[in-house]
């Protein structure tokens, strides 16, 4: 097979077609990349990718379960013959949990999560990282983390397997640093999606109790994760590797703080 090299910079987004994944694949179109994104949910894929087309992007969709190594390391061959290796990587696959107790959680759902959230982490970075190592022409490498990665959550699959993916980040900034990749994690906060604010509305989530542990009074949007991922894989990070940024109003700083027994000193005053 003969290859056909994309002459833009190539950005592939796991979890592309709804959420976070989505705003990453909107804003490297925008930034002129040619962009696959990869997902289980082909109809809004598939929508995503051709709605991009017809305003004169460079994208494209592929099925792909993240959680399947072997089919990742297959479409990641195939992505390199067809348009060069990737020079950005965001793994923004995931299943989001309700929460739940150690003691009575389903253990076939919570297998599944770690398969998809941290090992189909694992599976996108393997494949799509050892291209960017054959290429030689480094590059950016994204992963998904949360404030989950830094705080304990009633969440017994999700909040460990977000603490494990920081980790797994500076694991890989170390190995692949000597290559020119660099490795960096985002941690959002509550992201006010259209799914978020339909269970507020519905009176499932409590708006109020969650922005009462916020430094700032509004949360960030998938677009406000994009940018940050955008920021991270730019020249303007060239030296920044094996971070986490937070993207989360305050939640990491200011979460202990808002809920000290004490009371906060305003509050007092």
């Amino acid at each position: 097979m003969s290859e056909s090299f994309s002459p833009h910079p190539v950005a592939v987004v796991t979890g592309g077609a709804r959420g976070i994944g989505e705003a990453a694949v909107r804003k490297f179109a925008a930034l002129g990349h040619a962009v696959a994104a990869l997902d289980v949910d082909r109809e809004r894929g598939e929508a995503l990718a051709a709605e991009l087309r017809a305003q004169g992007a460079s994208v494209q969709f592929h099925y792909c379960d993240v959680a399947d190594a072997v089919a990742v390391d297959a479409l990641a061959s195939r992505l390199q013959q067809e348009m060069g290796a990737a020079s950005a990587l965001v793994t923004s696959a995931a299943l989001i949990p309700n929460t739940d107790s150690i003691m009575t959680m389903d253990l076939d759902t919570h297998d599944r999560m770690w398969r998809v959230n941290y090992h189909g982490t694992v599976h996108a970075c393997r494949s799509f990282g050892r291209h960017m190592v054959e290429a030689a022409c480094g590059g950016s490498i994204i992963t998904l983390g949360s404030i989950n990665s830094v705080h304990t959550m009633p969440l017994p699959a999700y909040n460990p397997g977000k603490a494990a993916i920081a980790r797994l980040t500076q694991l890989l900034a170390a190995e692949l640093g000597r290559h020119a990749i660099r490795v960096n994690s985002v941690g959002p906060t509550y992201v006010m999606t259209p799914e978020l604010q339909a269970r507020i509305d519905s009176g499932e989530r409590d708006l109020p109790r969650m922005m009462q542990v916020h430094a700032l009074d509004t949360l960030p949007t998938p677009a406000d994760i994009a940018d940050a991922i955008a920021f991270l894989c730019s020249t303007a990070a060239r030296t920044i590797t094996g971070v986490l940024l937070p993207v989360d109003s305050g939640f990491i700083a200011s979460a202990t703080y808002m809920t000290y027994s004490g009371g906060v000193p305003w509050h007092r005053s």
